[in-house]
C-alpha cells in the first residue's frame, strides 16, 4: 500500500454526510427540529412502525427530526449490530451494503424516536434527504458541493477507472487468525460503469464512499479550520455551524457508548464491549454524525475538549481535535469491525502525533 491506495471508507461517509445536511441547514433549506418539515421531503418516515422483542410493530410515539437521523436517535438500527432487526428481517434478511434500497428503506425502526441512541441507518435517510432537497445523487451532491471545493480527486461513491487501479483489496480474519482476502463489501458500486447502472444503486449516506485517505483528511482538516479548506481557501460550513456539529446532541446519556454492541453478523464485527473506553469513564456525547470524547475539558487522554472520533466498519478510524488543531486517520480494509490489531495502533499512532507535537 502507499498514500495512493483507496480504501472503502464506510462509516466514514457520514460526516461528509453530516456536513451536506448542516449545508442545507445554513441555507434554510431544512430544519433540524422540525419533524413535519422532515416528512414533506422524506414521506415514508411518517408511517415507520417500530419493531418489538416479540417481533410485533408497533406505532410511534413521538415523530423523527433530522436532528435525531444525525445524532443516532431516530430509532433505526444496522442487522450486524442488532440481533432483533437481523432475526426479523429472515429468511430474506437485510443486507445494509447490497447497494439495494430496499436493504436499508424497508427495515422498520428498532427503538421509539427520541429514547435511545443506537448506531443504525439513520445517516442514509439523511442523505436521502439531501438528494430530494438538492435534486441532485448524493454523490453529485458531494462532489460539487464538498469534494470539488476542497479540490478532491479520489473521494467518490463511484471510483473512477484510476481510484480503481488503486483499490485496496477487502481481507477477512477468521477466528484462529487467519487473514485471508474475500469479496468487497460493497460490490456493486465498484461494477456499475454507466449512468444508468449506478442510477440503480443507493447512494448510501452512511456507507457509500471510497477515498484516499490522504484526502480525506483534507474534509477533516476543512473542519479544523472552522469550515474553510486549508488548501484552496474555498468555505463549505461557516464556523458557527461547524460549531453546532461539534456540540453534544445528547448530553442525558452521558454513559451512552458503554452498554456494549453485541456482534449481529460475526463475520462483520466483534463484539464491542464499550465503543471507546476511556480510564475513570468520563462522560461522552455524540455531534451531528460523530462520537465525542472530553467534553469537560479534562479527559484522561490527550485529546483536547470537544474532540470528534469515529470509525468504518472495515477498520478505520479517525479524529478530530479542534481545541489543539489536529486530526488523523488510520486505515484499513479488514473485517470484522473492532479489530484490535488496528484498534492499538491507531491509539499509539494518535498518541505519538500528539507527543511528537508536543500537544
Amino acid at each position: 500500500m502507499s498514500l495512493d491506495s483507496v480504501f472503502w471508507i464506510a462509516s466514514c461517509t457520514k460526516i461528509i454526510t453530516g456536513i451536506a445536511c448542516m449545508q442545507l441547514v445554513e441555507q434554510g433549506k431544512i430544519n433540524l427540529e422540525d419533524s413535519a418539515a422532515l416528512y414533506k421531503i422524506i414521506p415514508e418516515l411518517k408511517d415507520k412502525k417500530v419493531l418489538q422483542d416479540d417481533g410485533s410493530l408497533v406505532s410511534k410515539k413521538k415523530e423523527i427530526t433530522l436532528r435525531m437521523l444525525l445524532d443516532h436517535t431516530a430509532g433505526f438500527g444496522y442487522t450486524f449490530f442488532n440481533p432483533k432487526l437481523r432475526d426479523w428481517s429472515r429468511p430474506l434478511g437485510f443486507d445494509e451494503f447490497s447497494g439495494d434500497a430496499r436493504d436499508i428503506l424497508d427495515a422498520p425502526l428498532v427503538n421509539q424516536p427520541g429514547e435511545t441512541w443506537e448506531y443504525g441507518t439513520n445517516i442514509d435517510w439523511a442523505g436521502l434527504a439531501v438528494e430530494r432537497i438538492s435534486g441532485l445523487t448524493l454523490n453529485d451532491y458531494f462532489h460539487k458541493n464538498i469534494f470539488e471545493p476542497l479540490g478532491l480527486k479520489n473521494v467518490s461513491m463511484f471510483p473512477t477507472e484510476e481510484m480503481m487501479k488503486n483499490l485496496v483489496y477487502l481481507h477477512y480474519k477468521a477466528p484462529d487468525g487467519t487473514v485471508t482476502e474475500g469479496d468487497h463489501g460493497l460490490r456493486r458500486s465498484l461494477q456499475a460503469k454507466t449512468p444508468e447502472e449506478r442510477a440503480r444503486i443507493i447512494n448510501s449516506g452512511g456507507a457509500g464512499c471510497f477515498a484516499k485517505p490522504v484526502e480525506y483528511c483534507q474534509i477533516l482538516a476543512t473542519l479544523l479550520n472552522n469550515g474553510t479548506s486549508p488548501k484552496t481557501g474555498a468555505k463549505i460550513l461557516s464556523p458557527a455551524t461547524v460549531d453546532a456539529m461539534f456540540t453534544n446532541s445528547i448530553p442525558d446519556r452521558p454513559d451512552f457508548a458503554r452498554s456494549g454492541v453485541p456482534a449481529g453478523k460475526p463475520h462483520q464485527t466483534n463484539p464491542i464491549p464499550e465503543l471507546y473506553q476511556e480510564p475513570g469513564d468520563p462522560p461522552q456525547g455524540w455531534g451531528l454524525t460523530f462520537m465525542m470524547t472530553n467534553l469537560d475539558g479534562k479527559g484522561p487522554t490527550w485529546r483536547g475538549r470537544n474532540s470528534g472520533n469515529w470509525a468504518g466498519i472495515a477498520n478505520l478510524f479517525y479524529w478530530v481535535d479542534r481545541e489543539k488543531g489536529l486530526a488523523g486517520m488510520i486505515a484499513s480494509q479488514l473485517m470484522p469491525f473492532a479489530d484490535l490489531d488496528v484498534i492499538l495502533p491507531w491509539v499509539a499512532c494518535e498518541k505519538a502525533v500528539y507527543d511528537g507535537l508536543g500537544k
